[in-house]
Order: C-alpha cells, then structure tokens, then sequence
C-alpha cells in the first residue's frame, strides 16, 4: 500500500516543466532512499511520465544526478554560512555550526557530501558542480585557517573527521539508533554540533 502511494499527489509536470520536477523530485528520492537508490525510471514513475522522457533532459543518471549534486553543493554552502554568521565571533564554534548546518541540510534535502563527491561523477568533469564544489570546500578551509588549522593537510583531516562526524549522526538517527524516543532533526543538529565543537576543541 504504501509503495502504490508514492508519487500518488504528485502531478504530472505541465509542458516544459520537466526538467525542473525532475530536479525537484530527485531530492526527495535522495532523502527517502539515498544514492543507492537514486533511479530514473522511479523518478519517471512519481511524476507520471514514460521512462524516456527524462533522457531528453539529461544523457544519463549521471548527468542529472550532476545538476542535483551541484544544486545540493550550493545549498549547503548557503546553510553553512547562515550558520556561522549566527554561531557568534569564535572561531572553533563557527567551524563547529557546519556540522550542525549539514546535519540540517542533509535530514532536509537528503543529498550530502556523498552525492556532491560521489566518486561516480568524476568522470563527467561537470564544470557547475566543480565550481560548487570548489566554493563549498574554499569556505571549509578558510573556516579551519580561521580556527588555526592553517596546513592544507592536516585541515583537510580534521574537515574529514567533522564530517564523518556529522554524517555519522545522520545516519545513525536513520535507524532509530540515538534514543528510544526519536529526536527532531533539529535536535539532532544540535548533538551534531555539540560533539563536533568538543572534537574541535580537542584537537
């Protein structure tokens, strides 16, 4: 019953507005079922068109994913920085409100740093999603110079760790896993952020 449901209140896209639902609709296939189970033909399903017609958009699930995943990194970057300008002037608490913000960010839109790097893209050389890329990774760094990680390296490591950190949380509150009670996502962006500045401080 429930798999009969899916997509039932979605209408079919008007004439010319396929690509845009196609992108609409790719973020809550990504939040419900992640990257694994990203699929065109489902997308094509949910919006009550054949399974051909998304090709005349885009080549290939690749190529639409691309455009999903640079969209994703222009968001996320958007949110990190909302989130630092509210954290306050210290430097290791506003590193620390990424965590928060991509905990957010991915409970909402479903599409993280796994979708924005996903190895599976590389081979495309998609010029808008490099540049997403490069503008949410620019803040990141400058975010951890500011904090005193000044290395390249080593500042990559600790970005490694934070997000590892974040994603973990997200993941984790997927199966229930974090209280018996299941916390908002809200909450959860908070415990993200909590261990995330606890780590920081540490280091």
């Amino acid at each position: 019953m429930a798999e009969a449901a899916v997509g039932a209140g979605i209408e079919r896209p008007a004439r010319g507005q396929l690509r845009s639902a196609l992108i609409a609709e790719s973020f809550t296939l990504l939040a419900e079922k992640g990257r694994a189970g990203f699929s065109v033909a489902e997308l094509a399903r949910r919006l009550k068109v054949s399974t051909a017609a998304p090709y005349r958009h885009f080549r290939n699930r690749e190529a639409l994913l691309a455009v999903v995943a640079a969209q994703a990194a222009d968001e996320l970057t958007r949110a990190m920085e909302t989130a630092v300008q509210t954290a306050g002037p210290d430097p290791i608490n506003r590193l620390a409100a990424t965590a928060g913000a991509y905990v957010r960010h991915v409970s909402d839109r479903g599409a993280g740093l796994d979708v924005i790097f996903a190895r599976e893209l590389r081979p495309l050389r998609d010029a808008d999603l490099a540049r997403a890329g490069r503008s949410l990774m620019t803040l990141l760094l400058d975010l951890a110079g500011r904090a005193g990680h000044t290395d390249p390296s080593r500042a990559l490591l600790l970005l490694e760790q934070l997000f590892c950190l974040a994603h973990g949380y997200i993941a984790l509150d997927a199966e229930d896993f974090l209280t018996c009670s299941r916390p908002s996502p809200e909450a959860v962006a908070t415990r993200a952020t909590h261990a995330a500045t606890a780590l920081l401080r540490g280091a």
